[in-house]
């Protein structure tokens, strides 16, 4: 009879082993199947992050997703990043195919054109254009005309920068970056977002399902004054606002206001944002000088990050 009893234990005990060990797999490959990304506050789902992955390096020529998949204006079922869109159908089986939409295309409007003295360093395509240079040498690195399709245009001046358009994408020549970052890929994805007059609601970041994948990456602080201008005597009180990269109450994250007073004397006020990143100093100051001016400094650490503004009131009489 024991021995029976604990034959039925064993069985049981391997059975609830075995549907922890489906039900643990199950999740794993939930999870390998979604990904939340802070910097934007939005996920990635199934075929759309098969995808996104498939590439080189998916945050150069995408960037980080601005909505999650939604219904377009358009009728087709798309997500939106900073420089792509990718679009939901169907190949000839059936089966779901992801493909990028040609937002160069979409987006292109000739402007004034960079004519080439020489033509050496370049490479023509069928569409009759040439891509020559940094921005070949860009084209060839990260994938070429699977990626980013042929070109459109030739080298052209927009809004003084240095572009090409592509069949899904547009380079940009920024001489003010390191020589190993000067080609860039435009946020078409935003510009064509806007184009096609999308819902903006649905740029707005998302809660995720686990909290312990919200990191705050980065810190954006804004002050503001109770009165925009004083009497020689009275007080006031300043209010911060910390949030995270998507726009997210930051709590207790640490402050310091700086007021600096037309006598050349400066007074430091401190503060813990609350749990609606908000983080206030009031003061009181009197015989100060009419007409002047108040410049008040504000910097906020937050776990390693740090973040500055500034505000000002002015005495009026």
């Amino acid at each position: 009879m024991n021995l029976m009893k604990a034959v039925r234990r064993s069985v049981s005990s391997l059975l609830i082993f075995f549907v922890l060990l489906t039900s643990w797999g199950n999740v794993q490959a939930q999870s390998a199947d979604v990904q939340f990304f802070a910097e934007t506050g939005h996920y990635v789902k199934g075929e759309f992050l098969k995808f996104y992955k498939n590439a080189k390096d998916p945050k150069l020529v995408y960037g980080y997703p601005i909505t999650e998949q939604i219904k377009s204006k358009d009728g087709r079922t798309v997500q939106y990043f900073q420089r792509a869109r990718f679009e939901l159908g169907k190949d000839l089986l059936g089966n779901a195919k992801i493909q990028l939409t040609s937002l160069g295309q979409a987006t292109y409007k000739p402007d004034a054109q960079l004519k080439l003295e020489n033509s050496a360093g370049c490479q023509l395509f069928i569409t009759g254009q040439r891509v020559c240079y940094a921005f070949l040498d860009f084209f060839k690195a990260n994938g070429g005309t699977s990626q980013f399709g042929s070109p459109i245009s030739p080298f052209e001046f927009h809004d003084k920068v240095i572009v090409q358009y592509f069949e899904r994408a547009r380079f940009e020549w920024r001489a003010d970056r390191p020589e190993d970052q000067r080609v860039v890929i435009t946020d078409l994805g935003r510009i064509y977002f806007d184009l096609l007059s999308e819902d903006t609601a649905q740029l707005k970041p998302v809660a995720p399902q686990d909290a312990t994948i919200n990191p705050v990456l980065s810190i954006k602080v804004r002050a503001f004054v109770e009165k925009s201008v004083t009497l020689s005597k009275g007080q006031q009180t300043v209010s911060v606002i910390v949030q995270s990269q998507t726009l997210q109450p930051v709590k207790d994250a640490n402050g310091r206001i700086v007021i600096h007073w037309p006598d050349g004397k400066a007074d430091e006020y401190f503060f813990v944002t609350n749990s609606a990143g908000v983080g206030t100093a009031t003061f009181s100051f009197s015989n100060q000088k009419q007409g002047e001016l108040v410049p008040i400094d504000v910097v906020v650490v937050y776990q390693g990050l740090s973040g500055s503004t500034t505000t000002s009131f002015r005495i009026w009489f």
